[in-house]
């Protein structure tokens, strides 16, 4: 397949400009989509992007990642429904380099290949244009008409908080990234989801008229839920690449809990999986859906890609310490970053480390604690097998809980049932 017939088959094509095709089967290609740096880390909606560039460098073209140290400074209005607050520089600039980090994982920046990818930062080549200037060079290209078109100005201008001469000014500055990258690096294509095509059309026809050249683009779907959730998101928040805002095993998690519907989609969007690969993958889901062979496939691929194959080896290890009762000896292996990792979600309870110390009555603990409304209950639950401590049974003769029991020294895991599990954090 070539790069188009591919991106078409995965589902990542929605709006193209006519002569992209061509262009890309013609010579290598250089190509860029822009990054926002408005957080520390890039999410997994920043993933589609990435993984277009991917393509694009294993097709043979040559990426460039910008990253938006001045648009960032702007705001895109595109699909936000209000304007958002403007960051300081000192924290815009720290955003840039940790996202510049995060691209420099997933691209071939070897500088001997003639498509060793690149990344560039917009402020670069505005911090020293004046506003006349650019009002002069770029404004005077593009009409107010033009820009009034664009579904991005048209929906915010409907709604009563209306829109900023800033913001009304982005799809200028993005359109200037593409034309400074045409005649600077010889960049002919911009990629990016279906809200920024207002934004990017807006380059090329900038590229026409001051250039009196000729740029392409294409447009990915934006990502959505079959539930008609929003992607990316959890109760939690975000699902950050990064694995302190978001560990390994809960990013794991998030894609081992996708949908039927979402993994047949996802499969193919968010993984390098080849097709002769996926489909066999979706045709043994069909068959026997309970397995969650997709769901499994796809947590491991993103989570190997976006952290590594040890992180993923953990997550696949700490998903069995919940759903698999012979789990003792893993629980007891973990460290405590670990086995918090393992926990998140799961109610915590707190108590004082001295009230074990000299031993605490078993059920008198239960009770206490809230994990059983009565002594009776808890004595019942506890004589017919039904509790376990830390992964392991407790047996009828095993009367009081000790500091010997905690994990980490802090730390007990009390499983009430089959489901039902309370993190028990000892506080001196």
């Amino acid at each position: 397949m070539t790069l188009m017939e591919e991106l078409q088959w995965r589902g990542l094509i929605q709006d193209i400009m006519p002569g992209t095709i061509e262009q890309l089967n013609k010579e290598m290609t250089s190509a860029y989509i822009g990054f926002d740096p408005t957080a520390d880390s890039l999410h997994i909606g920043s993933l589609v992007p990435i993984l277009l560039l991917v393509h694009l460098q294993k097709a043979g073209h040559k990426p460039y990642a910008l990253v938006g140290g001045a648009t960032g400074m702007v705001g895109d209005p595109s699909g936000k429904s209000e304007e958002r607050n403007l960051l300081s520089e000192e924290v815009l600039l720290h955003n840039v380099q940790c996202v510049k980090k995060q691209l420099e994982k997933f691209l071939d920046f070897d500088a001997s290949k003639p498509n060793a990818a690149e990344i560039v930062n917009n402020y670069d080549w505005f911090k020293n244009m004046s506003f006349l200037q650019f009002i002069r060079d770029v404004g005077k290209h593009i009409t107010v008409n033009y820009m009034m078109a664009k579904d991005s100005v048209k929906k915010r201008l409907e709604n009563e908080n209306g829109m900023s001469f800033t913001e009304f000014t982005y799809q200028l500055v993005q359109g200037y990234d593409f034309y400074w990258l045409y005649t600077n690096k010889n960049c002919k294509l911009q990629m990016g989801g279906s809200d920024q095509w207002g934004n990017i059309v807006t380059g090329t026809e900038l590229i026409r008229k001051k250039a009196g050249g000729e740029a392409f683009a294409f447009t990915c779907p934006l990502i959505t839920k079959a539930d008609g959730g929003k992607f990316g998101k959890t109760e939690k928040g975000n699902v950050w690449l990064d694995a302190q805002k978001t560990s390994p095993y809960q990013f794991y998690q998030f894609w081992l809990n996708a949908s039927d519907d979402d993994a047949k989609k996802w499969i193919k969007i968010f993984t390098l999986l080849p097709k002769e690969t996926i489909e066999p993958l979706l045709a043994q889901h069909d068959a026997a859906p309970h397995e969650r062979i997709l769901q499994k496939k796809l947590a491991e691929s993103l989570t190997i890609f976006v952290h590594s194959k040890a992180d993923f080896e953990f997550a696949l290890q700490a998903s069995e310490i919940l759903f698999n009762n012979e789990t003792a000896d893993i629980l007891s292996s973990l460290n405590e970053q670990q086995l918090l990792q393992v926990l998140e979600g799961v109610p915590t309870i707190h108590v004082e480390k001295s009230q074990l110390d000299n031993g605490s009555d078993l059920v008198n603990f239960l009770t206490e604690t809230g994990i059983f409304p009565s002594k009776s209950e808890a004595r019942k639950m506890w004589q017919n097998g039904g509790i376990r401590i830390n992964k392991k049974k407790v047996e009828p003769d095993y009367t009081h809980i000790t500091s010997n029991n905690l994990l980490q020294q802090k730390y007990l895991l009390i499983q009430k049932g089959k489901k039902n599990y309370y993190l028990i954090v000892a506080n001196n």
